[in-house]
C-alpha cells in the first residue's frame, strides 16, 4: 500500500523527488503519513479535500481485499 499512496502522490506533484510516505503498523490497521514539498500539499488534497478522498476510497477498497484497516494522513511539511 506504501507503494501505491507514494505512486500516485507523485503523480500529482511538481517535484516527486520529494514525496515521502512512512507506514505505521498496527495489530489490524496500518497508518501512512504522505509528506510532500512545500507549497504542492493542495495538489494532494484537491478542491474540497476531493483527491484526498479519492485515495482514502482506494485504500479502503484495497484493505478489505486484504482485511486490513489503512489510514491516510497528509502531514504538512
Amino acid at each position: 500500500m506504501k507503494e501505491l499512496v507514494e505512486a500516485i502522490a507523485k503523480a500529482l506533484v511538481d517535484n516527486p523527488e520529494q514525496v515521502s510516505v512512512r507506514a505505521l503498523e498496527g495489530e489490524q490497521s496500518t497508518v501512512l503519513e504522505l509528506k510532500v514539498a512545500e507549497g504542492e500539499l493542495g495538489k494532494v488534497i484537491g478542491k474540497q479535500g476531493r483527491i484526498a478522498e479519492a485515495i482514502r476510497t482506494i485504500l479502503g477498497a484495497a484493505g478489505t481485499k486484504m482485511k486490513r484497516r489503512f489510514t491516510l494522513e497528509i502531514l504538512k511539511p
